[in-house]
């Protein structure tokens, strides 16, 4: 598959091609009303407009025959192919792909789609399906998949990200339970353990990562655990000494390439979504440790208490000197919709929340969104706060940007990594702030992380 084009031709969806023809920059589009609609290459339809890349322009007449031919045809046979069952789908982030595995299942007439990453299980409920289009929304990230029925097995289309710039990526899909990277050739390597990683970024800085894979035949999964967080669960196949890991969560897309070399070295490639990409290089190490996630935020001189007034989701002002808050164990989880590693921490901390919320335990989570504005923000923790079920107090703080979330924190040394949880005793002291979050995908890692909050929140209550 090649590059996604940036050049489009536009044709008035009414009238035929003998329209006068206008080259359109794909950058000026609004990226909200952009779907997938032709089954002949890519064609890509606005409500006044269908986009044909310029390269495609000798084929308009074939293509103007096709499309009448697809909409005789779906009239003579309005009846949906059957899309229920295990699918491979991939994102084309050429050179590279990712690919996860799909499901695509009908209860009572509602259709849901299932996103498969190692052993997680990911449900998406809003799933339109309209003759030949499908639409999902990513639940409770503000993205979405358009795609169009090819036919039974088939599926064509796009992920959209609604809160980046332009941020559409060819999406396709196959029904049927293939492998994740179709492998030719049995493993010659062992990948199994715990990797001291170091990634490189495109302007040269370096960060330390732990990888933890396991291998069982050409089977990989696994995750890197950073000091920000982890790349949740990565699904791959390894062929002779190199191996490939990707996972899609409705929002991010990961993919990793290593090659093991006779030092026993990897070097990989890492890629996130269509624009990011850095190098990395891995050593087996399995003493390996990452520094202190307690270490690295803190109070500045001069402070000692963390104040802030931010309205809630119906726009009414809270803060922590508010009396629900007094005499009480208190965490303040900097928190965003757009975060997959927020995600995992609500996860956890809403049913840990209503199991010990009467024993003097209050919750606030500080949002801080892709968009300033308040109603979009409200209504997107809103549905954040339904879909997870999270029960504790959620207040608008600002924009997903780190400088001015920690402009509106002035007591914290910075905003380093979204979500960060502050622990606040029952004097309104910081007694304690761990930065990023060490999700369920880190195995060990993670078990650790719930008996050391565990200890501590039981501490801060005999006290």
């Amino acid at each position: 598959m090649g590059h996604f084009p940036t050049k489009f031709v536009a044709f008035p969806k009414s009238g035929g091609i003998s329209q006068d023809r206008a080259s359109i920059d794909l950058n000026l589009f609004d990226q909200k009303s952009i779907y997938p609609t032709n089954p002949v290459g890519l064609i890509i339809c606005t409500v006044q407009f269908c986009l044909i890349p310029e390269y495609s322009m000798k084929s308009i007449f074939l293509l103007h025959i096709g499309l009448l031919l697809a909409t005789f045809s779906s009239s003579l046979n309005p009846k949906t192919p059957d899309l229920q069952g295990k699918w491979r789908a991939s994102l084309n982030i050429s050179p590279d792909e990712i690919p996860f595995g799909m499901g695509l299942f009908q209860e009572a007439g509602k259709w849901r789609l299932e996103v498969y990453n190692a052993e997680e299980v990911l449900v998406f409920d809003e799933v339109e399906q309209s003759g030949d289009s499908l639409k999902v929304t990513m639940g409770i990230f503000d993205s979405e998949i358009h795609a169009r029925i090819l036919g039974p097995d088939q599926l064509e289309g796009a992920f959209i990200k609604n809160t980046a710039s332009n941020y559409v990526v060819p999406f396709s899909a196959k029904k049927g339970d293939f492998e994740r990277f179709p492998t030719k050739t049995t493993p010659s390597a062992e990948f199994s353990g715990r990797w001291k990683t170091a990634f490189k970024k495109t302007n040269g800085e370096i960060y330390e990562a732990v990888g933890i894979f396991s291998q069982k035949g050409n089977r990989i999964t696994g995750t890197f655990l950073t000091h920000l967080g982890d790349y949740r669960y990565l699904e791959g196949n390894v062929e002779g000494n190199s191996f490939k890991m990707s996972a899609f969560d409705g929002s991010h897309l990961f993919y990793f390439g290593g090659e093991l070399n006779e030092s026993g070295e990897i070097n990989g490639l890492f890629r996130s979504g269509p624009r990011g990409k850095e190098t990395f290089t891995a050593v087996r190490d399995e003493k390996f440790e990452l520094p202190d996630a307690y270490s690295f935020n803190y109070l500045k001189d001069g402070y000692e208490r963390l104040t802030f007034s931010f309205p809630d989701l119906n726009g009414t002002p809270v803060s922590l000197d508010d009396p629900k808050f007094q005499g009480k164990v208190v965490l303040v989880q900097l928190f965003g919709t757009w975060c997959p590693n927020c995600m995992d921490e609500t996860k956890f901390l809403a049913p840990w929340y209503d199991r010990h919320k009467n024993k003097g335990i209050e919750i606030i989570a500080l949002a801080f969104e892709a968009k300033p504005d308040f109603t979009y923000a409200s209504e997107r923790v809103k549905k954040t706060v339904d879909k997870l079920g999270a029960n504790y107090t959620f207040l608008i703080a600002g924009v997903s940007n780190k400088e001015k979330a920690s402009e509106s924190l002035p007591a914290l040394n910075q905003v380093i990594a979204f979500p960060t949880l502050i622990y606040i005793d029952k004097k309104g002291k910081v007694r304690k702030i761990h930065t990023g979050f060490t999700g369920p995908g880190t195995g060990d890692y993670y078990d650790r992380w719930i008996e050391e909050h565990e200890a501590l929140v039981k501490k801060l209550l005999e006290e």
